[in-house]
């Protein structure tokens, strides 16, 4: 689903989440690969049919040329005949092979096109099974994990890497499975024709194998810097891209340029080197195959001359020696797709087996008639990334039923970091937070957050109609609460002017500002009719008219509930019945608006201030 709000980043400064790179090794192949194999355990009757059906389409296949030879011998044996005046051609004995040979390579491809569709049913089962897993895995994780990483690198498991894993996979087992039983058999075959000329084409076995492991040892490296520098040059340009019109105003260009340049310079340098060295290996590979097939040709007539082979079976062993090679490559491809598939699959399975949310099924705790007495007792908090340094020092307060509850400070005062706390996104240290006297730890997650209303400073909103943001997860509500709702946050008007109203879908390509938004937000937490508010910076995105309006939407919607307000704006939490002042994780102040101005400490600066700024600005 599409959101409607500003984006964050989606990678380090700004740049996208690193996804999979081609040709990407996994840190732990041999691992990798059992924990893939384990998880296709399932699969394994479809499997076993997939190696049946591919061994039956190369038998198939490999016997063509044998029987192709008759109908040469039978060709060649017809010409000289003919020529010698004592018989002619028998086409209809060479008729009979070919359509033999023809319906031999229609049931190979009938069997290779079964077990290719078995193949990619399994493929497709195993990435619907890992996307359903991570789906479920992400409700399960604790906030934690969340802030320690970007969005990018999360929806990389999904995207990505799933995809990854997909594709590689539906190539490379089907490619390996066909690869060595078409090399098998071949390699029967060319016994079966003449086993010193079959000595001769393995030769180039050997000689292939030591260039292309030269050519990748060197190259290796260039591939690294060639991976490393693209996720470099990504972000530099989707950060510049993104901040387009700072790096205009503040006349960036050319220092941007250079930047541009120099990463780009390394990068082409790279990635023509590596390119280069594995662009050898296919001439490499294919003039020591003619070498090799030369070789055959000249042994081959030599064989023919003193009768020891006939011309047909030559013939039949020469594309042999085709069919040979053939398959070589498709395993080397194949390695390379199983490499790329265990990268994919280590990074999904790490992200499966990360720390979950505590099981809370015993919890029985909960408050069923919600009166909205809330409070923090000595509450401490740091964060798991950097548990040494506290963010939340010693924290109590007692917030009584349908209070509200203004919390201002500067940035990074620890706002934002008590609601997540009441919110149970993260756990206190120290401490204790109460509703109703019920310790939040002794409820469910699910319950807890049943209890509160959220607008968010954020703008989240999905790809879907009005309706359906506003009624999000509150199927039982009426239209006429809903358009209540809109009429009171003032965007009935124009909700009803959109293409089709209420019913009008959202999407990025629609023309909605960020203070409509922020209406719709909070019209749909008005609809939810929670006990008990939560409201982050609710109006930061509204212009000074809006936000009058929306102050008066937002009265109305706290009335006789308990609300927490996150505000910036000082003159939006006047009427406020207390007023929690914090500085570096603790209260310094507390009380209402006429009290704190009247004591001339910290507050009362922080609001002299923004009065004299917005006086200033008018």
């Amino acid at each position: 689903m599409a959101e409607q709000r500003t984006r964050r980043p989606h990678g380090p400064m700004g740049g996208p989440g690193r996804g999979m790179m081609p040709g990407e090794k996994p840190k732990d192949f041999k691992n990798s690969i059992e924990k893939l194999v384990r998880y296709l355990g399932r699969y394994w009757y479809a499997i076993v049919a997939v190696m049946i059906f591919a061994a039956v389409s190369t038998v198939f296949s490999v016997a063509g040329p044998k029987v192709m030879a008759r109908a040469t011998n039978a060709l060649v044996e017809g010409l000289g005949k003919k020529i010698a005046g004592t018989g002619s051609i028998d086409f209809t004995y060479i008729a009979k092979v070919l359509l033999f040979t023809l319906g031999l390579y229609i049931c190979s491809a009938v069997f290779s096109f079964i077990q290719g569709m078995i193949m990619t049913g399994i493929t497709q089962k195993t990435c619907y099974r890992m996307r359903k897993e991570i789906s479920e895995k992400i409700n399960r994780m604790p906030m934690k994990y969340f802030e320690s990483r970007t969005y990018g690198e999360v929806l990389s498991r999904i995207t990505n890497d799933v995809d990854t894993l997909g594709q590689s996979l539906n190539q490379s087992v089907t490619q390996i499975i066909t690869s060595v039983a078409t090399l098998v058999g071949t390699l029967v075959m060319m016994i079966s024709i003449s086993g010193i000329m079959t000595l001769i084409s393995l030769v180039i076995l050997p000689v292939s194998a030591i260039l292309i492991s030269f050519i990748i040892k060197h190259s290796q490296k260039y591939f690294r810097q060639q991976q490393e520098y693209l996720g470099h040059i990504n972000g530099q340009v989707e950060e510049v891209y993104g901040g387009h019109l700072v790096v205009q105003a503040y006349n960036k260009q050319e220092s941007t340029i250079k930047k541009f340049e120099d990463t780009n310079q390394i990068l082409f340098q790279s990635a023509w080197k590596s390119q280069f060295l594995s662009g050898l290996m296919q001439p490499l590979m294919t003039f020591i195959g003619n070498f090799g097939y030369v070789a055959v040709c000249i042994i081959g007539a030599l064989l023919v001359m003193k009768g020891q082979i006939t011309f047909g079976v030559i013939t039949a062993f020469l594309i042999y020696v085709r069919l040979f090679e053939q398959p070589l490559r498709q395993i080397s491809q194949g390695m390379t797709n199983i490499q790329s598939a265990a990268a994919a699959s280590e990074r999904v399975f790490e992200f499966l087996s990360e720390e979950e949310l505590e099981d809370e099924s015993a919890k029985l705790a909960n408050v069923e008639e919600v009166e909205g007495d809330v409070v923090f007792s000595h509450v401490k908090f740091s964060y798991p990334s950097v548990p040494d340094k506290e963010i939340i020092h010693d924290f109590s307060v007692h917030v009584k039923p349908g209070q509200k509850a203004a919390i201002v400070g500067p940035t990074g005062a620890g706002k934002t970091t008590l609601v997540n706390l009441l919110m149970r996104f993260f756990e206190p240290t120290g401490g204790t937070i109460t509703i109703d006297g019920v310790d939040t730890k002794d409820m469910t997650r699910e319950n807890v957050h049943r209890k509160f209303g959220m607008v968010l400073q954020d703008t989240w909103l999905f790809e879907g109609s009005v309706r359906e943001n506003l009624l999000y997860n509150n199927e039982n509500v009426s239209e006429e609460t809903m358009i209540n709702a809109c009429k009171a946050c003032g965007i009935h008007s124009f909700i009803k002017a959109l293409p089709q109203g209420y019913d009008t879908i959202l999407t990025d390509n629609t023309s909605i500002s960020a203070g409509q938004k922020q209406l719709l937000t909070i019209a749909r937490a008005m609809i939810q009719n929670s006990p008990m508010l939560i409201l982050d910076e609710a109006t930061s995105s509204v212009d000074t008219r809006t936000e009058l309006l929306t102050q008066r939407a937002m009265d109305q919607l706290t009335q006789k509930r308990t609300s927490f307000v996150i505000a910036h704006r000082l003159s939006t939490i006047k009427n406020a019945d207390i007023i929690l002042v914090m500085r570096d994780g603790d209260i310094v102040e507390q009380g209402n608006h006429e009290e704190l101005l009247a004591k001339g400490g910290f507050y009362a600066d922080l609001y002299t201030s923004q009065f004299e700024q917005s006086e200033v600005q008018a």
